[in-house]
C-alpha cells in the first residue's frame, strides 16, 4: 500500500494520477481519468479520490518537527551550513527509519535516520555503485559525507544520512507508461553493464528470513480481523514459493536490488530520478529484470500492461544490446522478496502496540493480502513479452 507523505500535496496526487492513467490506458485506450483517481486512491488504501482527498486536507500542515537543537547538530555533522528553517519530517518511518527535509543557507538537504537500516553491502561499496551510475548518466541524489568523511553520522542518539536535496515530483505508480518502463529499463541495463562485483545475492531476494510456513503464520494471526484474508490467501502464496524453484541462479551483480515505482520519480526535465540506494545488493540481472518487470507493468488489481512490459525489455535492449532470459525463473527473486515482505507486514501488524500504527498496519496489510500477485499473473507477463522472448 503507497503511503501518504506527513504534508500530502494535492498537486502532486494529481500528477500521480494523470501518469497513473497513461499507464491504464496502454491496456485500454478508453480509460477516464475518474477511472485513473479511483484506482490511485485504491492503491493509497481508500474508497475513492474524495475520500483520498480528505485525507490529504486532514493531514495537511501536520508534519513532525524536529528540535530546532537537533536540526544544528545534523547541519554542523555534515558541514550543510547554518539552518534557516525547520527540519521537518516527510513520511512516516520506513524500513530504515525517518526521512526529513532540511533547508540552511546553503540549500536544501535530504537527511534521515537510518536506526533501523541493515545494509546488504557495506556502505562504501553502495555509494560507489552511486557514484558509477551516476557517470553513467543516471539521475540521482547525491550522499553527502560527514565532515568527518564517513557517509553515516552519529547526532541525537541517531544514526543519519544526509542527501543533496534534487527537484522531483512525487514517486511513480504502477502499472507505468510504456514511455516510462522503456526508460526503467534503460536505467537498469545501465546498472548492470557497469558489472560492479558483488559477493553474494541480497539474502532477501534468495532466501526465506521467516522459518514460519504460511499455515503457520496464518495460524498466529487468528484473531485478527484481516486473519481470514491471510487464510485465503495461502495457496497463492504456496504456489508462489514454487516459481523458478530448484533453479541454479546466475553470477550476481552489484546494482539497485529495490528499482520499483516507489523509488523512482520525475525529475528535470522529465527525466526519472532514482532513490533509495540504501539497500543495494546483489541480483542476477536476470532476476532483478523480473523484479521490475513484475512491479512496473502488473496492476495491483492483477492486470498486466503488456505494452509497458514489451517497453521496459526493449528499453534493456537498447542499451545493453541483449536480455537475460525470459523464463518463469527470472521472477524468483520478485516472489522470494514478496515472501518476505507478506511475513514482515504480518508479523508486524501483529506485534503494532500503539492504537495508530495498529490502524495503519491493519489496513496496510489487508490491502497488501488483497492485492497479490499470481503465478497466472507472472504466465501472463512472459506471453506478453512473448516477442522479445524468440528473438
Amino acid at each position: 500500500m503507497k503511503t501518504l507523505p506527513d504534508n500530502p500535496n494535492l498537486d502532486h496526487l494529481k500528477q500521480q494520477a494523470k501518469e497513473h492513467l497513461a499507464g491504464l490506458r496502454d491496456q485500454s485506450p478508453g480509460c477516464s481519468l475518474a477511472h485513473a483517481q479511483a484506482s490511485l486512491a485504491g492503491q493509497y488504501g481508500f474508497r475513492g479520490w474524495a475520500e483520498l482527498k480528505a485525507e490529504v486536507d486532514r493531514r495537511r500542515g501536520l508534519a513532525d518537527v524536529a528540535d530546532p537543537a537537533l536540526a544544528r547538530a545534523v547541519a554542523d555533522a555534515y558541514g550543510l551550513g547554518e539552518v534557516t528553517g525547520e527540519m521537518r519530517s516527510l513520511a512516516r518511518p520506513d524500513e530504515s527509519g525517518r526521512h526529513w527535509s532540511l533547508e540552511t543557507d546553503r540549500g536544501r538537504w535530504a537527511v534521515c535516520t537510518m536506526d533501523t537500516w541493515w545494509p546488504i553491502v557495506d556502505v562504501e561499496t553502495e555509494v560507489a555503485l552511486q557514484r558509477a551510475a551516476a557517470a553513467a548518466g543516471v539521475l540521482l541524489p547525491a550522499p553527502v559525507r560527514s565532515r568527518a568523511g564517513a557517509i553515516t553520522a552519529s547526532v541525537g542518539g541517531h544514526t543519519w544520512r544526509a542527501y543533496e536535496w534534487l527537484h522531483s515530483g512525487p514517486p511513480m505508480t504502477a502499472p507505468a507508461s510504456a514511455s516510462v518502463t522503456r526508460a526503467v529499463g534503460g536505467i537498469l541495463a545501465t546498472l548492470h553493464g557497469l558489472a560492479l562485483p558483488v559477493d553474494r545475492i541480497s539474502p532477501w531476494h534468495q532466501l526465506r528470513l521467516s522459518g514460519a510456513s504460511w499455515p503457520e503464520l496464518a495460524a498466529r494471526a487468528d484473531g485478527a480481523d484481516w486473519a481470514p484474508v491471510l487464510a485465503e490467501v495461502v495457496p497463492t502464496l504456496m504456489e508462489l514459493d514454487t516459481v523458478g524453484e530448484g533453479a541454479t541462479p546466475a553470477a550476481p551483480v552489484l546494482s539497485h536490488n529495490t528499482l520499483g515505482p516507489g523509488r523512482v520519480r520525475r525529475g528535470p526535465n522529465g527525466r526519472l530520478v532514482v532513490f533509495g540506494w540504501e539497500h543495494a545488493g546483489g541480483q542476477p540481472p536476470q532476476w532483478e529484470l523480473g523484479d521490475a518487470l513484475m512491479h512496473w507493468t502488473v496492476d495491483p488489481s492483477g492486470g498486466v500492461n503488456a505494452v509497458g512490459a514489451r517497453a521496459l525489455v526493449e528499453g534493456y535492449r537498447e542499451t545493453a544490446g541483449a536480455v537475460p532470459a525470459l523464463d518463469l525463473g527470472m521472477f524468483r527473486g520478485a516472489v522470494t522478496s514478496l515472501a518476505n515482505y507478506v511475513s514482515g507486514q504480518v508479523n508486524h501488524a501483529l506485534d503494532a502496540k500503539e492504537d495508530e500504527d495498529r490502524r495503519y498496519a491493519a489496513r496496510s496489510v489487508r490491502h497488501l493480502l488483497t492485492h497479490l500477485p499470481t503465478r497466472s499473473t507472472l504466465e501472463r507477463l512472459l506471453d506478453a513479452v512473448a516477442i522479445d522472448r524468440d528473438r
